[in-house]
């Protein structure tokens, strides 16, 4: 068994490694959206570690759950490769309720903030509104 452990260590982290890589589209998204984050960062909020890169095709949405703590404040970043021109951003509770946000919109690169009265599950909505598919990437703040 003391053999084993080891081995599927390896194969653990192998098979980790794998999932993690990323395109050059998926790099470039985040690197807009660590950019669009930064200003955040000058306000207070630090960005949680990890985040959600993917493709993304036109009026197609990719669907985030999170976890958020009552009291805190939250923005959520989201950046895209030039080819996506216009992205949106949507958040809902845990019931599907759309929640008010405060927003910032530069076309690829957007942003929903809030302050959720109940700690729980949220959904951050993505999609592409106008342009081709590309590279995007999600990632959020909070203080």
């Amino acid at each position: 068994m003391k053999m084993r452990l080891p081995i599927l260590a390896i194969i653990c982290a192998l098979a980790v490694t794998a999932m993690a890589a990323e395109t050059d589209q998926e790099v470039e998204a985040r690197k807009e959206a660590l950019d669009l984050a930064g200003a955040f960062s000058n306000d207070g909020f630090k960005i949680r570690d990890g985040h959600w890169s993917g493709t993304i095709k036109p009026h197609e949405h990719a669907l985030i759950a999170v976890n958020l703590y009552a009291g805190n404040h939250y923005w959520f970043s989201v950046g895209a490769t030039e080819r996506a021109k216009k992205l949106a951003i949507t958040v809902y509770d845990e019931s599907g309720q759309q929640v008010v946000t405060e927003s910032y919109d530069a076309g690829q690169k957007v942003a929903a903030g809030f302050s959720p009265t109940n700690s729980g599950q949220y959904y951050v909505s993505v999609g592409l509104v106008d342009g081709e598919e590309g590279g995007v990437c999600f990632l959020y703040s909070y203080k």
